[in-house]
């Protein structure tokens, strides 16, 4: 079917910045000396803060500091940003040149709270490269469920059907899977699981393969 709109996931997707919020939220657990364990860091990946928090206090038992710990690392993450350690992903800026040639129009649906997701897609200088902003604190589930993704494709005016979703988490793939819409994977610090490969999903190595589709 014809791509009427585009949506993309922001974080790991237009921005390097897992690695950034992969660091920073070990830091707050060491500075608050609480445990931390990569394979919890990787499943918090493509999801929001609520889900997140939920999580953290279901692998670290119900007196873990969540309030502090979203606290510290807010305040990291905050820092990283404003210090310009957040840079965009190969080929984002290539992409957004050709949709505005094609006059395609495109929104971003990320887990990201959409006060800080503004911020960090100004920050870079690509906030206005897109028609709209939909935050993870905007929606009542998060990914894996579709919300998000049918928020978008409504805001956008187009049908979830000829939308091209662009994720890099299992978690966004999903989601956009139950919306309806054409998905395609990038990954960045996850690989496809097996019902990800199983549905099928094209996995490209960058942005830059996006632009074949386009042709």
């Amino acid at each position: 079917m014809k791509i009427g709109a585009f949506v993309f996931d922001m974080d790991g997707l237009l921005l390097d910045s897992e690695r950034i919020a992969f660091a920073c939220g070990q830091q707050a657990c060491e500075n608050l000396g609480v445990p931390w364990r990569t394979e919890v860091a990787l499943a918090m990946i493509g999801r929001n803060a609520r889900d997140n928090a939920a999580l953290m206090l279901s692998e670290y038992g119900a007196d873990f500091p969540i309030a502090r710990h979203q606290t510290e690392f807010a305040r990291l993450y905050a820092a990283a940003i404003d210090a310009g350690e957040i840079p965009l992903k190969p080929g984002v800026t290539t992409l957004l040149d050709r949709l505005d040639e094609l006059e395609l129009p495109r929104a971003v649906a990320t887990s990201t709270a959409r006060e800080r997701a503004e911020h960090k897609l100004a920050r870079v200088g690509i906030l206005d490269r897109f028609d709209l902003i939909v935050g993870g604190d905007e929606v009542q589930r998060g990914k894996p469920a579709p919300d998000i993704f049918l928020a978008a494709a409504a805001r956008l005016d187009v049908a979830p059907a000829r939308c091209l979703a662009l994720e890099d988490s299992n978690a966004g793939i999903r989601a956009a899977l139950a919306a309806g819409m054409q998905v395609r994977m990038i990954p960045d610090l996850l690989q496809p699981e097996p019902d990800v490969l199983a549905a099928g999903v094209p996995i490209l190595a960058s942005l830059a393969d996006v632009l074949e589709i386009l042709e």
